[in-house]
């Protein structure tokens, strides 16, 4: 008798025990499905109709899209939208090639602006449509969540740097300069490129110029443009070219690349898109130049310059405080460390190398100039911000028409001094 009531005990138990199990695996279906369904969308919208598709060598996939598709008019704001092919002002023109001819010719053979995407090699966008790297459903489901897939983590506090903080959790690193708060119109600059070691797939480590207004307190706004190595939104450690905006402090607006926002007028380059050759230690120097200025002559939107090729724009219309002018300007690098293993990472900046070690070793930004409010460009004046054990900085400002105001910046992270 005591034999059946166990074995009756055990068929509850087990009944129990199975009916939650599907309950849960049920749950979970529904959550996986829910997910699924979200993930789609997001890749509907950002994945527009292709009039051509290009694979690169580098395992992307550039769709060339035409430019009255393209995700920024998915943005409330810019619905209505007439698209502006080409600015009306640029500031004071000069001619980097010639410069850059001429010292190459005399004081410096080491230098080269000769940066391409590889999948130039296979193909090119028709007149009238945009590349845009194809998001695929496996960079979404690295993301966190689906709704923080492309997007910077939100941060309130404050900084010891300078009182509009550069940085948006505390996890992050930098080693930068600054100028003081004033009016400024854009930003000129000539950004060493490199490929860094990042450690963990949910780290990263850039190079860029921030044009900033406002402060946290008042809602900050913020446009990016560089190049960063960011395994978790790639999934590779390749070196690529960016920007990012945000309108309130990284809270709601804003995200990587052609997100709704930035329009590209461009066909030759793709944002997100992998940029080679880099630079390599003692030997050929790899750059690229970075104009962001404000057009006030046509209706004050925010435009993006590389290597001398206009690229597009922000719409004036998506911010408060940048509508009028900058108060701030920033140049560096950043990094994420995570601290894994309760220790620093060794996530590079840079090159990985300290700065005192000096040119084709360290990573380097020269020529910084800001934009003022007559249009002209005009040497920057900066002061800085660094991890001084882990990353560092030094500054120098020179007559040197290739060099002008620049810095050697950048580190190997973990290291004896930085534990």
């Amino acid at each position: 008798m005591a034999e059946v009531k166990l074995s009756f005990g055990f068929v509850v138990v087990l009944y129990v025990f199975m009916a939650a199990r599907l309950c849960y695996t049920d749950n979970n279906r529904s959550s996986s499905s829910h997910e699924n369904v979200e993930v789609q969308k997001l890749l509907n919208s950002l994945n527009k109709p292709v009039v051509k598709s290009i694979k690169s060598s580098d395992g992307d996939i550039m769709d060339c899209v035409r430019i009255s598709d393209q995700p920024a008019f998915d943005h409330p704001l810019l619905k209505n939208h007439t698209i502006k092919m080409r600015p009306i002002y640029h500031p004071n023109p000069v001619d980097d090639n010639k410069v850059s001819s001429m010292v190459n010719a005399t004081a410096d053979r080491h230098s080269s602006s000769s940066i391409t995407q590889l999948w130039h090699s296979n193909g090119k966008c028709p007149k009238g449509t945009i590349p845009i790297r194809r998001t695929k459903k496996e960079d979404i489901l690295r993301a966190s969540s689906v709704d923080s897939y492309g997007k910077k983590k939100s941060f309130i506090g404050k900084s010891s740097f300078i009182d509009v903080e550069l940085g948006v959790t505390v996890d992050h690193e930098y080693a930068a300069a600054s100028t003081k708060t004033g009016q400024f119109y854009g930003s000129k600059s000539t950004l060493n490129l490199w490929n860094p070691k990042v450690q963990e797939r949910n780290e990263f480590s850039l190079t860029q110029t921030w044009v900033l207004g406002g402060t946290y307190d008042t809602g900050l706004n913020s446009i990016e443009a560089g190049w960063h190595v960011y395994p978790l939104i790639y999934g590779d450690n390749k070196t690529r070219l960016f920007i990012y905006w945000t309108s309130d402090g990284y809270q709601k607006t804003g995200c990587y690349n052609l997100c709704s926002g930035f329009i590209q007028t461009n066909n030759k380059y793709a944002i997100g898109g992998t940029l080679s050759p880099t630079s390599k230690t003692d030997g050929t120097q790899q750059e690229l130049t970075l104009l962001i200025w404000k057009d006030n002559a046509g209706g004050g939107d925010w435009w993006m310059q590389l290597n001398g090729e206009t690229i597009g724009y922000w719409p004036s219309s998506l911010f408060t405080h940048l509508r009028n002018s900058a108060s701030i300007i920033q140049w560096g690098g950043e990094i994420i460390d995570t601290r894994s293993q309760g220790r620093h990472t060794t996530t590079q900046m840079g090159s990985g190398q300290f700065p005192k070690l000096g040119y084709r070793k360290a990573s380097y930004i020269r020529k910084i100039e800001t934009v003022d409010q007559s249009n002209a460009l005009r040497t920057a004046e900066v002061y800085t911000y660094h991890e001084e054990n882990c990353y560092d900085i030094l500054t120098n400002i020179t007559t040197n028409n290739f060099w002008g105001t620049h810095f050697f910046y950048g580190g190997p992270g973990r290291n004896p001094n930085c534990p």
